[in-house]
């Protein structure tokens, strides 16, 4: 609410592309980038304080939130050409980036790509380490139970996997993700998106351990021991692999500790990022 950003579409590689702007464009650059099927909206906590040193982008990465969804499968390589491009698009060739969940998997494998365009990482939610059969099972359940029917209680069940405290699942995050689910070509754009919870095609995305310590990136790992078992042992594992990693672990935390512990991450990023 006391953010000055700006929010627009750019056409990136044939898609629009959602995204937000804040802070000074001499600045270093920041791009944050959100979880399956999300949006911009869960890092609405950190844009404030991080454009008052940084040079502020979150985007809808494609098929997910408000941005183009072309009728091919978002496989790893899709996403990572799509933030690319995205970079490109706005005139940036190098940034520290946020990633959660899909983002730091995304933002992981970039530094690997890439390294060349990467100044520092924070990964919070990490994937892309193992596939973990019944964490998959179950985001497919739920996105596709809340895109076959985007009631409301369908999708704020979306939200007790990224959110500890029931009363931080707030119905202006439940009234977005209905608006972004209700739109006509998202069933089929969850298809698309869901294409990693496939065991077979999400072997074929991980991130091997040697790639890990490929990454040269100082990188901070936010670890949650109160979300799903599978998160919180990546976390650790993967701050074990990255030869430039620190770790800290932020409690009564889900998925989204950006948001619902936005004042201790908010210090902790900009420490990081700032030495």
């Amino acid at each position: 609410m006391r953010a000055s950003f700006t929010q627009d579409w750019i056409e990136v590689d044939g898609v629009s592309t959602r995204y937000v702007h804040a802070g000074a464009n001499s600045d270093p650059a920041l791009v944050m980038l959100h979880g399956t099927a999300g949006s911009w909206e869960c890092f609405a906590a950190n844009l404030r304080e991080h454009a008052r040193y940084f040079n502020c982008y979150a985007l809808d990465m494609v098929g997910s939130g408000f941005s183009g969804k072309p009728d091919v499968d978002y496989e790893i390589p899709v996403y990572n050409a799509h933030v690319r491009g995205f970079l490109r698009a706005v005139g940036l060739k190098r940034a520290s980036f946020i990633g959660v969940s899909l983002g730091a998997w995304i933002a992981a494998r970039l530094s690997i790509d890439h390294p060349d365009m990467v100044d520092k990482l924070i990964l919070l939610s990490i994937t892309g380490l193992v596939a973990n059969v019944e964490s998959m099972n179950s985001i497919r359940s739920v996105r596709t139970k809340a895109v076959d029917d985007p009631s409301w209680d369908n999708i704020r069940n979306i939200f007790t996997n990224l959110i500890y405290d029931e009363a931080n699942r707030i119905p202006d995050l439940v009234a977005l993700r209905q608006a972004v689910y209700q739109q006509p070509e998202m069933k089929r754009a969850m298809e698309h998106v869901l294409c990693l919870q496939d065991p077979e095609i999400r072997r074929r995305n991980l991130i091997p351990d040697q790639d890990w310590q490929s990454i040269r990136a100082p990188t901070l790992v936010v670890a949650a021991p109160d979300d799903k078992e599978v998160f919180y042992t990546s976390a650790l594992r993967v701050a074990q692999l990255i030869p430039q990693a620190r770790l800290v672990e932020l409690r009564q935390v889900k998925h989204w500790a950006q948001f619902e512990q936005y004042e201790a991450f908010n210090r902790l990023s900009l420490e990081f990022l700032r030495a």
